[in-house]
């Protein structure tokens, strides 16, 4: 996922409970990644360890040659950013999250605890200290899913691209005005935002326009957000792609693209039409 990033490729993504059967279904997909969805879902720190795990598929690990799942755990966690929740991030992080999603950024500050929450401390005299790490030491779950030693993970558990090497990514969601007015000074001012999503559905609630994604003032919203990352070539999710849609958000320039797995059901679905019942 960072890989594809840094090289301006296209990250194919989803949204998901953290539940081993979802987990299951996934680890067998294209996504690079999925954000396991835990901020309008209940905060079950046992369903997502379960889930890092059922997510793991040993073939597709094996034939990767990497120790990493194929497909990347991320976690949107429950709280919104005014409520700084460092320790929503270091449980998540600790089970052995590659990313953190943080809700409803809106200032400079809320953006700053973010990152720091995702970095272990180091001193004023080290590279690349700030912001200065406020993640707690405990390790030992999240080494144990990398497959590495605890040295190999201190060194890798930084946040990219602060740290070229680090395998973190920090997103966070712009679902304001507040947000957007900021959006500037947080990029310029917060080293280590490796993604921005873009919460249109509380977006367009502000705006009085719910769920009104094509709306022109949510558009003119999206678009703002979009010419401020390019700028500073930083990637921009899109929460919402269909088949229908992904032409155009290929065209408006985003990079992460999350997509709704489809369940289908052709047999109920024609023998439904057969007797009469579709």
């Amino acid at each position: 996922m960072i890989s594809a990033l840094g090289a301006g490729q296209h990250v194919f993504a989803t949204f998901a409970a953290a539940d081993p059967t979802a987990a299951i279904e996934l680890s067998d997909s294209e996504y690079d990644a999925v954000v396991f969805e835990m901020e309008h879902k209940p905060w079950d720190i046992n369903a997502l360890k379960d889930s890092f795990q059922y997510l793991l598929n040993r073939r597709r690990i094996f034939e990767a040659d990497s120790l990493a799942p194929d497909v990347t755990p991320l976690v949107r966690i429950p709280a919104n950013g005014a409520e700084k929740a460092q320790w929503h991030a270091k449980q998540a992080l600790d089970l052995g999250a590659f990313g953190i999603v943080w809700p409803h950024i809106s200032t400079v500050e809320e953006a700053r605890n973010a990152v720091a929450a995702c970095r272990y401390p180091r001193l004023p005299d080290a590279p690349r200290h700030e912001p200065a790490g406020l993640r707690g030491d405990g390790p030992h779950a999240a080494t144990r899913y990398w497959g590495i030693s605890n040295t190999e993970y201190y060194a890798r558990a930084d946040v990219w691209p602060l740290a070229p090497d680090g395998e973190i990514l920090v997103g966070l969601m712009i679902e304001d005005q507040l947000g957007i007015e900021n959006l500037p000074d947080i990029l310029d001012q917060v080293p280590g935002v490796g993604l921005i999503l873009i919460g249109e559905g509380d977006m367009s609630q502000e705006l009085g326009l719910p769920r009104q994604y094509d709306h022109p003032r949510v558009l003119e919203c999206k678009r703002r957000i979009l010419d401020i990352c390019a700028e500073r070539g930083v990637a921009v999710a899109h929460p919402h792609v269909t088949a229908d849609n992904v032409k155009q958000v290929l065209d408006d320039g985003y990079r992460f693209l999350m997509s709704a797995p489809v369940r289908t059901y052709p047999g109920l679905r024609k023998a439904r039409e057969l007797t009469g019942r579709g």
